[in-house]
């Protein structure tokens, strides 16, 4: 036991006069009642203890029986961080040997304090106290306080409570007790407030203090790394996984003490009920870098996985250098990536494997056996963590599918969940037959966008066609080069067929006879060919180079189904990325089709988003956009002529219609529909619009590298004019715009478009 003077107030001033002052009377007297309580042995050692009072030892040796009494008897000597102090004060006068080491060697305290939120605190401790010993009130407590410092040597956290122990002290009133109304009283209490106003009603001036007072820290390091854990589980966001991590792994070497030790976490995930790759790396990343993508193949993962999950056991080894290769050869990948130490320890959450925990250092550092009972407290919160990580995989999953592969968008989900909730209690009513409600939207605003890729039909059939051209002029010429060394009547006949279906070629091809052309290459053709190989070697080569050639056929239909991909896969993207740009304004609609080019529908008003105002300026704001989206389209597509293997243009086209419509959701194909006669008519015009041409002309309205918008009524367009001069000024539209009257179509007069093109 140290005698000392240290002030822990950190020299933060309290400006509270209170009149206190050492006294072992009140401790004295505590020990002579629990002597003639106790039966037990102890009885007879706190007699001995008050006989030794009783002889006037020092002050330290009463210090030292305080301590004896009041401490554990198997507590070692290095584990007690204890200390006496003056009454009610911030001064400590006697210290353990634990205590000593804990205030020399901590750094600043990580939670400082003001002056204003000491003063506070000081009160608080006071005024709790004189209300509990002379009014018998007990205010609310606060949560218990960690104190958390930074080890000088490890540079890691350490945590401690501190408890104050004021059974040692006697309180005296200098006059007459005030009163005081505890009603109002205890509501300022339990916000933490109103011990400011007890100084007016019972001023510490009317007080004297008499004993001593016992500081005891706990070291609660354990405890408040393995909360932490639990914390950044609790307040974690999916978007910050990165911080989640780096916070867990903080944690944990606080839990192990020891900085040079490293953690990894890897979460088990399932698709189908198949483990595949996690997309995140928690810790070192060591062993994504084994078993992730970079490392091995999705089946090869799959299968060493599935087999450890079967059989998930723990692995310890100090020095990884000094394992047997040749039974343990997984481990060569760690050796190499430098790993010294390595444990790995499966993570279970209810029963159910989801990671792997592993602790290691790098080469030239080590650990032993005792490092890994450090770690049990948190596997429990570790486990947790990787779940929810699962569960947020498996959400996500869904997601993707409802948002690129369903119907089912954020903008409408609401309406979906209603619905489902109400089939959910017609199915808990004991429901027979429980219907779900109808998904409809009602008064809403349709715009519809079709990017279509010019001429592409024309461009399939010619690319068809020189494919078949070059493969029967490559069969030609085989069956000619074999007619030079081995004549046959069957060769002439394949001869004569094969010219027929060349003269066929020029001629318009319809699908009947491309059906017919490819059965003849493939199943005629092809096995005369080889029958010839086969019976006469010296024309075997011939037979091999054409089915090498033959086999690298379609290369017209290859470049363009590559050009076509290349355009739609840049249209696609810049939609997906707008998407969810146009969302930011007002809550719509927006389903994308496939065609040869891309289609797509939007329906924005009041019934999608009930709890935000519609107004016609967010009608306004999606035409802008589609307007502009549009000619940016133009610009990429036209950008992508240079690298496409077979030049491709698009070609734009907006119908507007400014009346709203009603869209239901179709359960029996899984889509939005329109709903009533007067709004399936709006579908009939999408279909029929795409190739209509300009009156009494026969050139097709839709043209590379412009804008067409067909509407009925010159009010209909009225929002578009000042969008077209504004795009204009910009310099994104050219200053022509021209206003046109389209041919009737079946069912349909009197339409009309403008057309406007765009500045490339």
């Amino acid at each position: 036991m140290k005698k000392l003077q240290i002030d822990v107030s950190g020299g933060l001033p309290d400006g509270i006069p209170v009149d206190s002052a050492l006294s072992f009377a009140p401790f004295i007297t505590h020990l002579e009642k629990q002597a003639e309580e106790e039966d037990s042995i102890k009885a007879a050692f706190y007699r001995q203890v008050l006989q030794r009072f009783a002889a006037g030892p020092s002050e330290e040796e009463m210090v030292q029986m305080v301590h004896a009494c009041l401490s554990p008897s198997l507590l070692a000597k290095k584990d007690s961080i204890w200390g006496l102090c003056v009454p009610l004060q911030p001064v400590i006068l006697y210290a353990t040997d634990g205590l000593m080491h804990l205030l020399n060697n901590r750094k600043q305290d990580l939670f400082p304090r003001t002056p204003e939120d000491f003063q506070k605190e000081r009160l608080q401790q006071i005024y709790a106290f004189l209300l509990r010993r002379l009014y018998n009130f007990q205010p609310p407590r606060k949560s218990e306080l960690y104190h958390a410092y930074s080890n000088q040597e490890t540079g890691l956290l350490q945590y401690f409570t501190i408890n104050i122990n004021t059974d040692f002290i006697d309180v005296e009133p200098l006059g007459e007790l005030p009163s005081i109304d505890f009603s109002s009283l205890h509501a300022r209490l339990n916000d933490g407030e109103g011990y400011d106003i007890l100084e007016d009603v019972i001023p510490l001036k009317l007080f004297r203090f008499r004993g001593i007072s016992i500081i005891t820290v706990t070291d609660v390091t354990t405890l408040q790394a393995v909360e932490n854990i639990r914390k950044v589980r609790l307040s974690r966001t999916p978007e910050d996984n990165t911080a989640t991590y780096r916070h867990v792994i903080q944690s944990l070497k606080t839990l192990v003490g020891n900085p040079r030790i490293e953690f990894d976490l890897f979460t088990f995930v399932r698709v189908n009920g198949k483990l595949v790759y996690g997309y995140e790396k928690g810790g070192t990343g060591i062993l994504y870098k084994v078993w992730g993508e970079y490392s091995m193949t999705a089946e090869t993962f799959q299968q060493q996985a599935e087999g450890y999950a079967r059989r998930p056991n723990s692995f310890f080894s100090r020095n990884l250098a000094q394992e047997d290769l040749v039974k343990n050869g997984w481990l060569k990948k760690f050796i190499n990536l430098g790993v010294g130490s390595l444990s790995l320890t499966p993570v279970f959450y209810n029963q159910a494997l989801v990671g792997v925990l592993c602790m290691h250092t790098w080469k030239d550092e080590y650990f032993d056996e005792k490092m890994l009972a450090l770690l049990e407290p948190a596997i429990g919160a570790v486990a947790q963590l990787l779940q929810i990580y699962i569960d947020e995989f498996n959400l996500e999953i869904e997601n993707i599918i409802k948002e690129k592969f369903t119907s089912i968008q954020p903008a409408v989900q609401w309406k979906f969940n209603e619905a489902a909730w109400q089939y959910l209690l017609r199915k808990k009513k004991n429901d027979p037959m429980p219907e779900a409600d109808p998904i409809l939207f009602t008064g809403v605003y349709p715009l519809y966008g079709a990017i279509d890729i010019r001429n592409s039909t024309l461009e399939r059939n010619l690319a068809i066609r020189s494919d078949l051209e070059q493969q029967l002029q490559l069969l030609a010429n085989t069956l000619a080069a074999i007619g030079l060394q081995h004549h046959s009547s069957l060769l002439d006949g394949m001869q004569f067929t094969c010219r027929n279906w060349q003269q066929t070629l020029q001629q318009p091809l319809n699908t009947i006879d491309e059906s017919n052309i490819n059965h003849f290459l493939l199943e005629e053709a092809l096995p005369f060919l080889q029958h010839i190989g086969a019976q006469h070697a010296d024309v075997q080569q011939l037979v091999t180079n054409y089915q090498a050639a033959a086999a690298s056929g379609d290369t017209h239909k290859s470049a363009l189904e590559l050009s076509m991909q290349m355009l739609n896969n840049r249209i696609n993207t810049y939609l997906e990325a707008e998407k969810e740009e146009l969302q930011r304004s007002y809550p719509c609609y927006f389903e994308k089709f496939r065609t040869d080019g891309i289609e797509y529908d939007i329906y924005i008003g009041q019934s999608i988003a009930p709890e935000q105002p519609f107004s016609p300026f967010h009608l306004k704001n999606v035409r802008l956009w589609q307007l502009s989206s549009m000619a940016a389209i133009a610009r990429l597509t036209h950008g992508l002529l240079p690298q496409m293997p077979r030049p491709l243009y698009t070609t734009q086209l907006i119908f507007v219609h400014n009346q709203t419509i009603d869209i239901s959701f179709r359960t029996d194909e899984r889509k939005f529909d329109v709903e009533g006669a007067y709004n399936i008519r709006y579908q009939m015009i999408k279909k029929r619009i795409d190739k209509v041409h300009i009156r009494d002309t026969q050139e097709r309205l839709t043209q590379p590298d412009t804008i067409a918008l067909i509407y009925f009524n010159r009010k209909d367009v009225d929002d578009y004019f000042p969008f077209i001069q504004y795009l204009q000024e910009k310099k994104v539209l050219q200053t022509e715009v021209e206003d046109l009257l389209l041919e009737d179509l079946q069912g349909l007069s009197g339409l009309r478009a403008l057309r406007v093109k765009v500045v490339i």
